[in-house]
């Protein structure tokens, strides 16, 4: 059991009050996410966890709804897990300390671009899939971007394998499961002349000993990303996601002062838009969120650090 629950159950067990009335929703809430617990010390002190993260929730959504934020909040599998492990839950991304972050050369000066792009609209973007318990989210995220420019290119979207990056990158100084770049994964992708398919290499979630396009950057230039996003594709980006508001993200545009520009984790912007006058960038996320996907602030100064690291590849 980890520190952080022991010292919430050694601390606060004394003072411990779960509401009575919250029985039925909690039992759900474990059926629902397949959560079982063994021994009734862990359960309370998951519980208290699940009901404080609930009351968070709750609060920050009548929040919402007076005016006071862009989003909204909403229970799921994390609901039982502290503030530090839900920062310290697998992400994966590492930036190298030797990352060329010269400003790109790819503006097109005189296009003029669209107020909102979907690129999902465009059959650009396959479906949503998890990462599990291995911090891949570079991997994932450097596939999809691929995916995306294959399917301009050659008119096939088909998924690419996050595994085949996983296993066979670390050479360019990706570190697998614990964590890497997407920039490294393109350039295992150049020498390779080519990444495997997911049907002929899947994912395992953990680096195998047996298995086995130089990305450019925006450097914090939001412009620069849409202009990015509209003329080449899905584009990889970096944020911090170590907030616990954004862990529970359900909808609406995500706008938060806490976040830092300490990128944690990799996602694939693949549009924008505006919502009810708030400028944003849609975002393919994890398996949760809304469906998968988050709205992050746009023309917010580089929101999480959205636009800081962003990259993609050149087939």
């Amino acid at each position: 059991m980890c520190r952080s629950l022991i010292f919430t159950i050694l601390c606060g067990f004394a003072a411990a009050d779960t509401s009575s009335e919250m029985d039925q929703h909690w039992e759900l809430w474990k059926q629902t996410h397949n959560k079982v617990y063994f021994h009734q010390i862990e359960e309370l002190g998951r519980r208290q966890i699940w009901e404080e993260n609930l009351e968070m929730i709750n609060v920050h959504n009548l929040e919402t709804s007076l005016g006071l934020h862009t989003y909204e909040l909403g229970m799921n599998h994390l609901g039982g897990n502290t503030t530090e492990e839900i920062a310290g839950s697998p992400t994966g991304t590492i930036v190298p300390s030797d990352l060329d972050r010269n400003p790109s050369d790819f503006i097109w000066v005189n296009t003029s671009l669209p107020d909102s792009l979907d690129w999902m609209d465009a059959d650009l973007v396959i479906e949503v899939k998890k990462q599990g318990g291995c911090a891949s989210c570079w991997a994932f995220s450097a596939a999809r971007a691929l995916e995306g420019q294959l399917k301009k290119s050659a008119g096939t979207l088909r998924s690419l394998s996050a595994q085949n990056l996983l296993d066979c990158s670390p050479k360019y100084g990706s570190n697998g499961c614990k964590g890497g770049f997407m920039t490294q994964a393109f350039h295992y992708v150049i020498e390779n002349q080519g990444i495997d398919s997911d049907y002929s290499y899947p994912y395992t979630g953990k680096v195998s000993k047996d298995g086995c396009l130089q990305g450019k950057t925006t450097n914090g230039d939001e412009h620069a990303l849409k202009v990015a996003v509209a003329n080449i594709g899905p584009i990889s980006v970096a944020i911090d996601a170590s907030s616990r508001k954004f862990a529970f993200y359900r909808h609406g545009v995500y706008q938060d002062d806490s976040c830092s520009h300490n990128v944690t984790h990799s996602m694939l912007a693949v549009g924008y838009g505006t919502e009810r006058g708030q400028d944003y960038w849609l975002l393919k996320n994890r398996s949760y969120g809304d469906e998968g996907y988050i709205k992050m602030a746009r023309n917010s100064q580089s929101q999480c650090g959205i636009a800081d690291y962003a990259c993609f590849p050149i087939i």
